[in-house]
């Protein structure tokens, strides 16, 4: 273990385990899928009944601002309210079949358009009487806190995560590769992009990393095939020299991965099989608005956790790998870990997986 390391491990506050008492499940009636990965995944981590809150929404993946309130935010709100869960939820799991993002007017860091799943977590703060504007980012409190446990009102945000892949079959694996999990493997680091600040935040996640587990390459070569694989952090499709769809990996059970790509969370939809990554100027090949590399497909391709983007978060909004993987390392769960990696609320981020999953300690 390297001295960095070793130092943000002896000032983590000792973490107490959460469990399904602490998870609010969120299953759509109106959808098959979404009602089976309820019953497994509160049948897998024990959710009581009373946490589990049926929406009615026969929406598609994208809805309106009225629609989300009405459909979602509202009724959350209510199962909440009516059986005294505010203060002990911290984590709130989607599944799959629950709307994924909101449209909205406005462009760059002023935009209304936001995620589903990032839009929610304000929802303890609007329930206890705070407002937010729905134009640009909120800053998000849990932000960079290293050393600080998650818990209310400290911190007065829910989070977020997503139980969905491609089908009922890839999430109950990604449920069950979670149970999984320990504190063994690769950290797979990979370069190779012009932005300066993707770039060092990699490095520095390498620096806090274990350096007898870390694989970190800044050439024009993609890291494929890697074996072992515990966690992973890249720029995707945004790096050019990337021509293939699949990685290739071999993931151990708890891996999670984050990639700096503008709209890989844009759908959850599956692509065609033959379908791959291409350029902006090859329109005739684009899945669902865009060339760019999709989140699900590393929960397809076995990782257990990975985070994305409905639509452009900009670098600056992206999940910062040097805070997620040292903190997933040290043995916060999945959901932590990724929120404090999280720039902003109310914004373009979704995270998919088990909120409860960890590695335990080093």
């Amino acid at each position: 273990m390297n001295i960095a390391a070793a130092l943000l491990l002896a000032t983590l506050p000792a973490l107490h385990a959460q469990t399904g008492q602490q998870v609010l499940l969120v299953v759509n009636r109106s959808d098959a899928v979404s009602r089976q990965v309820g019953d497994y995944y509160r049948s897998r981590r024990s959710v009581p009944l009373m946490n589990v809150c049926a929406l009615q929404s026969r929406a598609g993946e994208e809805i309106t601002w009225e629609t989300y309130v009405v459909q979602i935010e509202r009724p959350i709100a209510a199962c909440l309210e009516k059986n005294g869960l505010r203060e002990r939820i911290l984590y709130i799991a989607l599944t799959m079949g629950v709307p994924l993002k909101i449209q909205g007017g406005g462009s760059r860091m002023s935009a209304e358009y936001a995620s589903v799943d990032s839009e929610l977590t304000l929802l303890y703060g609007k329930m206890k009487g705070a407002t937010f504007v729905r134009r640009g980012v909120v800053p998000n409190p849990f932000f960079m806190q290293r050393d600080a446990p998650f818990r209310h009102p400290q911190f007065p945000i829910y989070l977020v995560t997503r139980l969905a892949a491609y089908d009922l079959a890839g999430v109950k694996a990604m449920i069950d590769r979670s149970l999984a999990a320990r504190n063994r493997g690769k950290f797979v680091l990979d370069l190779n992009a012009p932005d300066g600040d993707g770039n060092r935040w990699l490095e520095t996640a390498a620096m806090l990393l274990p350096r007898e587990r870390v694989v970190v390459d800044a050439t024009a070569k993609v890291l494929y095939g890697q074996k072992d694989v515990i966690g992973y952090a890249s720029w995707g499709s945004n790096d050019g020299n990337r021509k293939r769809r699949w990685l290739g990996f071999e993931w151990l059970p708890g891996a999670i991965a984050t990639e700096f790509v503008s709209t890989n969370a844009r759908t959850l939809k599956r692509p065609p099989d033959d379908w791959n990554l291409t350029t902006y100027e090859d329109r005739l090949h684009f899945f669902a608005g865009s060339p760019q590399s999709l989140t699900a497909d590393l929960i397809q391709d076995g990782a257990t956790g990975a985070s994305g983007n409905t639509y452009e978060p900009f670098v600056t909004g992206c999940v910062r790998p040097d805070y997620l993987l040292p903190a997933y390392y040290q043995g916060r769960n999945l959901a932590e870990s990724y929120y404090l990696a999280l720039p902003f609320l109310s914004w373009q981020g979704v995270v998919l997986g088990d909120p409860l999953c960890s590695l335990g300690k080093p």
